[in-house]
């Protein structure tokens, strides 16, 4: 049966679903190919987002609530491909994930809480292999950029080395943006967890909690300023490491250990050289402002001046046991919480539909579920690069 859909955002009203909708109207219109519908509870709010946004009239709206079972299994048999920002997915994904899973629906999200996805992938992973459904967590800034910083990385060491970089340190050195109301909103929902269920702790501190069955090697924290070996700069602990490491690990545990069993990763922020660099590490260190009550809201978000301004550079630096080494850089040209990451899921999405025909069903992160296939649309679309920056020979 063909479905009338091949991609509904789910949460089209939000502040972020409308930011996908913009960046489909653009480069997705009607005639491209692809058919895609708008989501939401509202029938009405729809209508107007769709109005206020310019699309056209005969944009296709899809209610769906997804905690009525016949509204979201009507949903199920009308797409191919549910894009969701609706989060903390804690609190309104497991409904979704579960009925994509079983329909055989594929899923991409921005999910960026490592607890809620572990209990995800023990719930639902062998149903989504049974099913075909290809269920892709965190397709934004967590942890795009990251996952396939470290994939491109490693696919240059074995190329060029004949092995990976057993050592890979991830470094920020500049970001101008802020944060997304729903990363403030993850994080609280996640240490209100922490607080009442069992094991959730457990899962937040370990870097291998979606690595089911399998612990590899000693981690660094990251939890405190230092002088970075290799930069000779100061650098202090990265907001999203906490996310971005546990999918990096996720991926070279899908890619069959890839990376090999020992790898060891950390991401950290640049903050510079001499005092200056180590007062700015400590201030970032001790910055507490995204869990804050005053912080961004669900919703919330910055002008379109601020997301057109903002931008982010990240470093990866890998080291394989012989000593040679190798840099790659990944640099996205919008403001990594809004700007680029609707960018980045709806590049996902469309990847995983066109690009991906081989990825088999299962609970997958974005490296080994498209890699280089994505690496190539966000490059050609959505305004990121990444560049092999330099190598040592040795």
């Amino acid at each position: 049966m063909t479905k009338p859909f091949d991609l509904v955002v789910h949460g089209a009203t939000g502040f972020t679903g409308r930011l996908v909708v913009e960046y489909l109207l653009r480069r997705y219109p009607a005639g491209s190919g692809l058919r895609w519908a708008m989501g939401g509870r509202n029938a009405a709010k729809l209508a107007a987002v769709r109005d206020e946004l310019g699309a056209p009239a005969d944009t296709p709206l899809v209610v769906t609530d997804t905690g009525i079972p016949a509204s979201l299994q009507a949903l199920m048999e009308q797409t191919r491909l549910v894009l969701t920002t609706v989060g903390p997915y804690q609190l309104y994904g497991n409904e979704l994930v579960a009925a994509c899973a079983s329909a055989g629906v594929d899923y991409v999200d921005l999910c960026g809480e490592p607890a809620w996805m572990r209990q995800m992938i023990d719930a639902h992973e062998a149903a989504a292999r049974a099913s075909g459904a290809r269920i892709v967590f965190s397709c934004g800034f967590d942890s795009i950029p990251f996952d396939l910083g470290v994939f491109m990385l490693q696919r240059e060491m074995q190329a060029r080395f004949g092995q990976p970089a057993q050592r890979v340190r991830g470094r920020v050195r500049k970001m101008k943006g802020t944060f997304s109301g729903g990363t403030a909103a993850s994080l609280k929902a996640t240490m209100a967890a922490a607080a009442a269920q069992p094991g959730v702790l457990e899962l937040l501190r370990n870097p291998f909690s979606l690595t089911p069955g399998f612990e590899g090697p000693r981690q660094p924290s990251g939890s405190k300023p230092m002088v970075d070996e290799v930069l000779g700069l100061w650098v202090a602990p990265f907001v999203m490491a906490a996310i971005n490491t546990r999918n990096v690990h996720r991926s070279n545990f899908l890619l069959g250990h890839a990376y090999g069993a020992d790898f060891v990763y950390d991401e950290m922020m640049v903050t510079g050289a001499g005092e200056k660099g180590e007062a700015l590490a400590n201030a970032v260190a001790a910055d507490k402002s995204l869990g804050a009550d005053d912080g961004p809201k669900p919703g919330e978000g910055p002008s379109r001046e601020e997301r057109e301004s903002g931008f982010y550079d990240v470093l990866f630096i890998g080291t394989d046991a012989a000593g040679h080494s190798l840099r790659v850089g990944v640099k996205g040209d919008r403001d990594p919480g809004y700007g680029s990451t609707s960018k980045m899921i709806t590049e996902a999405a469309v990847c995983l539909l066109q690009d991906a025909p081989d990825t088999p069903g299962g609970i997958w992160t974005t490296a080994p579920a498209m890699g280089n296939a994505l690496i190539a649309r966000l490059k050609a679309n959505a305004g990121l690069s990444f560049t092999v920056e330099e190598q040592n020979p040795s």
